[in-house]
């Protein structure tokens, strides 16, 4: 595989990495207590997850 087209298809992970966390960490941040308690998590947990930027793991 030629290195741009490499690149390129990392760079394309990257990103579907990052929206996907992004989205993840607002249906997180919108979950009902109830549902939260079910995971293991508190409202503080769950805030403090969706408050965090998309780039970091």
């Amino acid at each position: 595989m030629p290195r741009v087209t490499r690149l390129g298809r990392a760079l394309l992970d990257l990103l579907a990495l990052w929206l996907g966390r992004a989205a993840q960490r607002r249906l997180l941040g919108g979950l009902p207590d109830a549902a939260l308690k079910d995971l293991g998590l508190s409202r503080a947990d769950a805030v403090r997850e969706a408050r965090k930027p998309f780039w970091r793991g």
